[in-house]
């Protein structure tokens, strides 16, 4: 049980400020590593049977299996023995999702993932190869299609996944667009050293008004969101890879091992290796390069 260091897929290597949007065909016939973006990924399998590995937390996939990852989220992808998945891989920036989506989709911390019925498929096969067509061979009005199709899966992966887990009804309201900036930027940097007068500057308030405004909205304050996002990363890598406790801590964030410690077992009621132990998962040994 030996795995790589989680690699870290970035914008920059990704995608370009030009085309914050991208969409792949992938057929995946061997393990891919755990790995994390900066970016967000939904995907569609059309055919294949594996295991999903999302935050640390495995789950079948075949065709009809869609999920949606944020910048907070990491998994990886095994195929069953003899199997090939294929799948379609949207990925693309917060920048491209309307600010009233973003809001519907990421008000609270969730993890979209939902399996599809056959009767289901053919429409969102439909959107997903509009991408694919629409991306490669643009013509008139071809970024509002591609944005089209690309809410229109959006909503519904959301919609079935929040009625599966019983949030069909909850509607949250649009918000302070700086807080939804500043919500944003601490999902892709949680892992860096942020504060609060570097997430209040970039959502163009000052500390004060800042504090009063994201408490209101989100329902806690900055300081106590910033460490939730490090812990539940954290917990992700404990479950999901054998890295030791030091570099975990460090990786998501936290600036000293004690100050970890005691924040992980305050949230988890666990320290972080008595948490691995419950948790650890078995590991196939084959592992190949990282994929979006």
């Amino acid at each position: 049980m030996n795995r790589r260091h989680p690699e870290r897929l970035t914008n920059e290597r990704y995608l370009t400020l030009s085309s914050p949007f991208r969409i792949f065909k992938h057929e995946i016939s061997v393990p891919i590593d755990v790995h994390w973006h900066e970016f967000y990924e939904l995907a569609l399998v059309v055919s294949g049977e594996g295991t999903h590995v999302l935050n640390g937390a495995p789950g079948p996939m075949r065709r009809g299996t869609m999920f949606l990852l944020s910048p907070a989220d990491f998994h990886e992808l095994i195929p069953d023995a003899g199997e090939t998945l294929r799948l379609f891989n949207v990925i693309f920036t917060r920048q491209f999702l309307r600010d009233e989506l973003y809001a519907l989709l990421f008000h609270e911390p969730r993890e979209y993932a939902f399996d599809f019925e056959e009767r289901d498929m053919p429409p969102l096969v439909d959107a997903c190869e509009r991408l694919w067509t629409e991306s490669r061979e643009p013509g008139f009005g071809s970024d509002l299609l591609i944005q089209g199709s690309l809410e229109r899966l959006l909503i519904e992966l959301a919609r079935r996944a929040r009625t599966a887990h019983g949030g069909g009804g909850v509607r949250p309201q649009p918000g302070h667009p700086s807080i939804r900036r500043a919500i944003a930027y601490i999902e892709r940097h949680f892992r860096d050293a942020i504060s609060l007068s570097d997430v209040s500057s970039y959502a163009g308030l000052s500390a004060g008004h800042f504090s009063e405004c994201f408490r209101a909205q989100v329902g806690s304050t900055f300081q106590s969101f910033l460490q939730q996002q490090r812990l539940r990363f954290a917990a992700s890598l404990l479950t999901a890879t054998t890295l030791p406790v030091t570099e975990i801590c460090y990786a998501s964030g936290f600036n000293t091992v004690s100050h970890f410690e005691k924040a992980f077992k305050s949230r988890f009621d666990a320290s972080p290796r008595a948490y691995r132990q419950r948790r650890t998962l078995v590991t196939p040994p084959e592992r190949s390069e990282s994929d979006p």
